[in-house]
């Protein structure tokens, strides 16, 4: 436990003068267990190094999954919602059926399509995720 002073003000107004009048008090502080709040999602996990090839069908509604849990990857099967609580599928609708690169490593700076963004060094060393039964 900690014990700290401070000087709490009161003050009273008179329409003649402004009175200021300080007093000492103590309280006790307890120290609580460290509690994380965080307005942030979670970070996705790498579920492939390399992108996939997709042929998507125009004026279709696709759901790319964001969090890279899905065991339907590249798109969402809804493992977010118990895995990654805080990330959501991009849902897109292409204009004209085509063939697409899809991110695999979901740090794309276009998602849902490839940058190449899995090149870069920091995707390279990271872990692959493996997916568990649970």
């Amino acid at each position: 436990m900690f014990i700290y002073t401070t000087l709490r003000m009161q003050y009273s107004l008179d329409p003649s003068e402004l009175i200021f009048t300080f007093k000492e008090t103590e309280r006790s502080v307890y120290h609580c267990p460290q509690v994380h709040l965080s307005t942030l999602p979670p970070e996705p996990v790498i579920p492939s190094k390399k992108p996939f090839k997709v042929e998507l069908v125009g004026g279709k509604r696709y759901s790319w999954c964001t969090c890279g849990h899905s065991k339907k990857q590249p798109f969402c099967d809804g493992a977010h919602k118990t895995k990654a609580q805080g990330l959501f599928p991009l849902r897109f609708v292409p204009e004209k059926d085509t063939t697409v690169w899809l991110c695999g490593c979901k740090y794309t700076n276009n998602p849902p399509y490839c940058d190449g963004t899995h090149k870069q060094d920091f995707i390279v060393s990271a872990p692959l995720h493996q997916h568990t039964d649970s």
